[in-house]
């Protein structure tokens, strides 16, 4: 069992920045990928960015490419989402997911983020 833990959601002004985090904990195979997906209301839950474990391919949405960071910290168990220039749009609950070599997926709880116009 893999759990998830995520911080650093908030409120923020049109332009401003924020920084996610997301530490797994648990039975975590070597070899995975990281990342964030997010569900604004009344629309379906996208992929944000994702992390291969490793150094591995990293994957951004177009609509957040040159504005949002993802790393991680592997002896951590933990990955980051730096988001700068952050638009309206961008509001959403942001979800980390961890996708294990079994082929099983493992949500966090998700963190709010809000971008005040």
């Amino acid at each position: 069992q893999v759990q998830l833990v995520e911080s650093g959601g908030g409120l923020v002004q049109a332009g401003g920045s924020l920084r996610l985090s997301c530490t797994a904990s648990g039975s975590i195979s070597r070899f995975n990928v990281m990342g964030w997906y997010r569900q604004a209301p009344g629309k379906q839950r996208e992929l944000v960015a994702v992390k291969a474990s490793g150094g591995g391919n990293t994957n951004y949405a177009d609509s957040v490419k040159g504005r949002f960071t993802i790393s991680r910290d592997n002896a951590e168990n933990t990955v980051y989402l730096q988001m700068n220039s952050l638009k309206p749009e961008d509001t959403a609950v942001y979800y980390c997911k961890l996708a294990a070599m079994t082929g099983y997926d493992y949500w966090g709880q998700g963190t709010q983020v809000t971008v005040s116009s």
